[in-house]
């Protein structure tokens, strides 16, 4: 989203006059005089009742008007201007139609721009900048990423507890939009806890879990097992069934959807999803150590019909997870290429193993080389003597 520099050609006090006599026009109960207490006072008086302009009035004109209220605020010394920005920022919030919300969302990333980045502030008028921008539905165009996030607060990083709840406010706010997006946060959240909090974590730790098991763009699910407060939920069911997602083939996750059918329903995942997923999952994890299938290998293990195999095979193929070759005629899939489900020690020393032999194979290249441009060499001389 871009965001406008604020520029007002009014001194502060003609701007803080007018305001008030604005305000004072439409109803609000104050003063059209200046407060002798100084801007500060008066910014407090204009922004308690600065939402009466939603009840009427055109968005450009109101924005506007909370353009010179922004104008205002940014001049206010960083010590004195806490409880001016969270009180604008909730008003901001308060918007009550989608027009008046992008007029709002508009103002607070004003606001929050013209900020100094070094600024604590900045970090209250981001989270009320992504409440705003749920109700317009227009999030991904203030928050398009942890990375992009992080280098928001670079100069001024807000407090892990900060974070956490920014964090939150972000998975709720993405979950339902972009489940591979919110997924990120919530790792990202688990992550920011330490050995000695991380058993306080255990309701975002299930959140993060089942997230990412809905997320139908998440397959890598191991690195979940390290995070600290996951592993605070060993022994129990959440934990079990991302156990069984990880390393586990597709029977085992029948068996624990039959015993714990109402378990999984409880924590708003699909079944159905569930089932596509692990059998793709069971799918990479036979073609790691199977580079070819047969059709009925794939029935059995998949638990599908024959005349489904070809078209599962295809959306697997799709997702680029696998790389491999229909072989129709002879009811036979042959894979060229898998990604690994899990990469854990065994699959480093998979990696070592494949790196020395290339080494090896190299070193064999181009002993092999040297050996025919040698030979070349004297067969030159020799030619030359001869002649």
């Amino acid at each position: 989203m871009t965001s406008h520099p604020v520029f007002i050609d009014l001194s502060l006090d003609e701007q803080v006059q007018e305001l008030r006599k604005y305000f004072k026009k439409l109803g609000a109960e104050i003063s059209s005089e200046k407060s002798n207490k100084g801007v500060e006072d008066d910014l407090h008086k204009i922004i308690g009742v600065c939402d009466v302009c939603f009840k009427d009035g055109e968005p450009s004109q109101i924005d506007g008007i909370l353009n010179s209220i922004v104008s205002i605020m940014i001049t206010i010394p960083l010590d004195r201007g806490e409880n001016i920005v969270l009180a604008y920022c909730e008003k901001m919030t308060k918007a009550p139609n989608l027009p008046l919300g992008k007029v709002c969302l508009q103002s607070l990333w004003r606001l929050f721009n013209n900020l100094d980045t070094a600024s604590p502030l900045r970090y209250h008028v981001y989270y009320h900048l992504v409440q705003v921008a749920k109700q317009c539905e227009q999030v991904l165009e203030v928050f398009t990423g942890v990375d992009q996030l992080k280098s928001q607060f670079a100069n001024c990083p807000p407090s892990s507890e900060q974070m956490q709840k920014l964090y939150r406010l972000l998975h709720d706010v993405t979950k339902d939009t972009n489940l591979e997006l919110s997924s990120k946060v919530m790792i990202e959240l688990l992550g920011t806890y330490t050995a000695d909090n991380a058993c306080v974590a255990r309701e975002d730790a299930m959140k993060c879990i089942v997230t990412a098991l809905a997320d139908p763009n998440t397959f890598l699910l191991d690195p979940l097992l390290a995070l600290k407060p996951v592993r605070f939920l060993e022994g129990d069911l959440i934990h079990d069934l991302l156990s069984i997602f990880v390393s586990e083939k597709l029977p085992a996750y029948v068996q624990f959807y039959e015993d714990h059918r109402e378990f999984v329903n409880s924590q708003g995942l699909n079944h159905e999803q569930n089932m596509k997923k692990m059998r793709l999952l069971t799918f990479m994890q036979l073609a790691e150590s199977s580079p070819e299938m047969t059709f009925e290998t794939l029935t059995k293990e998949l638990q599908i019909n024959e005349d489904e195999v070809e078209p599962f095979v295809i959306e697997v193929l799709k997702t680029k997870l696998v790389r491999a070759r229909l072989d129709q005629a002879n009811h036979k899939v042959h894979i060229t290429s898998t990604m690994h489900r899990t990469f854990g020690a065994p699959q480093w020393e998979q990696l070592r193993d494949l790196l020395q032999a290339w080494k090896e194979n190299l070193s064999t290249v181009r002993e092999g080389l040297t050996s025919v441009s040698s030979a070349q060499v004297d067969l030159a001389r020799s030619q030359k003597l001869i002649h």
